[in-house]
């Protein structure tokens, strides 16, 4: 970026473009996803389908797996062939659609959704990361500062759309919670679109950059009037094509052997698990990463540095399996078990505390907003004002559910309401966050992950100690227990998550060659395939196991392998620190 590149609090104003793209994206995704198991267990007289928390599981599985996978594809695509932007554009149409197939609630069209929203994040989330990263120079400091201000983003999306969709679905009808996720997805694609001139150069397609260069260095261009001459570059590049073909073939083979192994190993050790669909995403992560690390092209340090990349993904598996029951066994948790319905001076209470929750960051993100109004309205000016229309939108929407809850004399809080509180505890928390790692209190990687894993043990530790009340193989509704748990245990996993998550994208960003970035934050998001994946398929069996060991037990499983995970990753900092060969 140039001087002459607006700024907003320090940093690019392309910065805060990609923050609104990315909420609105988040909207869309937790907005539906708090409505999925939800919709799925609920009665026929309610609206739902009717299935068994076990169905519902499964299918959350297998949606939450797959759609964290394609960044794989999406990362590899970008990276060879459309450039970030162009990926970004075609995953936001695909999820447009996407949500307005879901909101038909038919058979057909609901599947249909699921399917277009897990090819359009794949093209999507990969690489609007990418984007960020890609703001500031390989290595800057900032860049922990510009990934925490940026999952600030993806957390405002997460929490107005898990508020909004959420209650729409659960309150007015699950149709039309779907319907409201796309609008919003839909403006976040147009406000990309729109307003992608602020990026420059950054995310060009790499025949793009090719031709850039080529003006830029014209002393090593081709000759303009001899079309047929081939430079060196252009002899490099189909050799490394040549070579990566035949590494795409052979640990296509390996990733194959192993999906095939697991899908019929797997059911002689666990006879309830029968799907397909875990094998492959291990399978194709195990084939990408061998594929990465043979890379002719990465020695020395840059590949100890993927080596730790590749390390950390890793170890979030452990977090996300846990942390990704707040959309499944956390949810059927407060559905069931949580004293949810408030009268008198408790309804009271709750409802000017929930009109505070919700005004109060509303209120911050419009600030953001403005800020970004005033620096890019004359440059931008469709992009901007589609954004300022579309949160005069989601004031009106707020506003008019505050006011139908006063309306009533009780309150009976929503299942989905408790996800709110992750992303109300990020927005809160992210600032502090960001000025913490730009201080000398800034420790390594691996550190700052193995503090995230324990936080958010800690905080299973606290709901498993509440779950304690409730007897073992209890009927759901029969005992219920204090919101309080619920609250403390998303305040400490979001303070885990804190630490861990956005911190890991700017080191994906640090430690990674520019040429591999798109496909490095696809094995990133594929780990997080992996994890919700084996995590929506634990919570499905969340009766079984309660039966067994009571939800206690169930919930001090997630406990003891967060805080195990993290004591071990303690153990391999100084190795890891040696491999990031001076990134901090």
């Amino acid at each position: 970026m140039n001087n002459n590149t607006p700024t907003i609090l320090g940093h690019p104003a392309g910065l805060f473009t990609l923050f609104f793209t990315e909420m609105w994206e988040r909207f869309s995704y937790y907005g539906m996803r708090a409505l999925l198991v939800l919709f799925l267990v609920s009665g026929l007289d309610e609206g739902g389908w009717a299935w068994t928390s076990e169905e519902a599981g499964k299918l959350y599985a297998l949606y939450t797996g797959l759609v964290y996978v394609t960044p794989i594809l999406g990362g590899l695509l970008a990276d060879k062939l459309l450039g970030y932007r162009k990926a970004v554009v075609i995953g936001a149409v695909l999820m447009t659609a996407g949500h307005a197939s879901m909101a038909a609630e038919t058979p057909f069209f609901f599947y249909l959704g699921l399917t277009l929203l897990i090819l359009g994040n794949g093209a999507f989330k990969p690489n609007v990361s990418s984007i960020v990263g890609g703001l500031y120079p390989q290595g800057s400091d900032k860049k922990d500062g510009a990934y925490t201000i940026f999952y600030m983003g993806i957390n405002a999306g997460a929490f107005l759309g898990i508020l909004l969709c959420g209650y729409i679905g659960e309150k007015v009808g699950w149709s039309y919670g779907f319907g409201l996720a796309g609008i919003f997805m839909f403006v976040g694609m147009i406000q990309f679109w729109f307003g992608q001139g602020i990026f420059g150069n950054v995310g060009l397609s790499p025949k793009q950059q090719r031709n850039l260069n080529i003006e830029v260095h014209e002393s090593v261009a081709m000759d303009a009037t001899n079309e047929n001459i081939t430079t060196p570059v252009e002899k490099n590049e189909n050799k490394t094509n040549s070579k990566s073909g035949a590494r795409i073939a052979i640990w296509g083979i390996i990733a194959a052997a192993i999906a095939s192994a697991l899908y019929f190993l797997v059911p002689l050790f666990l006879p309830q698990v029968d799907e397909w669909v875990g094998p492959v995403i291990i399978g194709c992560m195990v084939g990408v990463i061998g594929f990465i690390l043979t890379d002719p092209t990465l020695k020395g340090e840059a590949k100890d540095r993927v080596v730790v990349v590749v390390i950390l993904a890793i170890f979030t598996i452990f977090f996300w399996w846990a942390f990704e029951q707040a959309g499944s066994s956390m949810t059927l948790f407060a559905k069931n078990f949580t004293q949810r319905t408030l009268t008198g001076s408790g309804a009271t209470i709750f409802k000017w505390v929930n009109s505070i929750l919700i005004i109060v960051p509303l209120a911050i993100i419009t600030w953001v907003l403005t800020m970004l109004f005033k620096k890019t309205v004359k440059l931008y000016p469709i992009s901007v004002v589609a954004l300022g229309l579309s949160f005069s939108a989601i004031w009106a929407i707020a506003l008019w559910m505050l006011y139908r809850e006063f309306s009533s004399d009780e309150s009976e809080i929503p299942a989905s309401w408790f996800g709110i509180l992750n992303s109300l505890f990020i927005i809160l928390f992210a600032p502090v966050f960001s000025k913490l790692w730009e201080t000398k209190f800034n420790p390594s990687a691996s550190i700052k992950f193995a503090f995230g894993l324990i936080l958010l043990g800690v905080g299973f530790g606290i709901l498993s100690f509440g779950a304690s009340a409730i007897p073992q193989g209890a009927e759901a509704g029969v005992v219920r227990v204090s919101l309080i748990w619920l609250v403390l245990a998303y305040l400490l996993h979001t303070l885990g998550e804190l630490v861990l998550s956005p911190v890991g994208l700017s080191y994906v960003s640090k430690l990674t060659p520019a040429h591999l970035l798109g496909i490095i934050f696809g094995v990133w998001f594929g780990a997080t395939a992996v994890a919700n994946y084996l995590g929506g398929m634990t919570a499905s069996f969340i009766e079984p196991i309660s039966e067994e060991v009571g939800l206690s037990g169930f919930f001090l499983i997630f406990t003891a392998i967060p805080i195990l995970a993290g004591l071990v990753l303690v153990a391999l900092t100084p190795m890891i620190k040696r491999k990031m060969h001076g990134i901090h």
